[in-house]
């Protein structure tokens, strides 16, 4: 295995949690209407975990295609 496989590895694992660690919302109440929509701005380790998110996201897809090409 390359150095690439092993950051890729590392990447997906914190991918995997920088998704499990955000909070959903909403219920299964809410997908019949038991529970009305708010808007809701992202504050504070929730916008720093959704950003995260994203960049883990992207170096992921560079990554692996980096590995396809290469």
């Amino acid at each position: 295995m390359t150095w690439i496989n092993w950051v890729e590895i590392v990447v997906a694992f914190l991918l995997v949690i920088s998704i499990l660690l955000q909070q959903r919302s909403t219920s299964l109440g809410g997908a019949f209407g038991g529970e009305s929509a708010v808007y809701h701005t992202r504050r504070g380790i929730e916008k720093i975990l959704f950003w995260l998110t994203i960049i883990f996201g992207l170096v992921f897809v560079t990554l692996a295609l980096i590995n396809v090409i290469y």
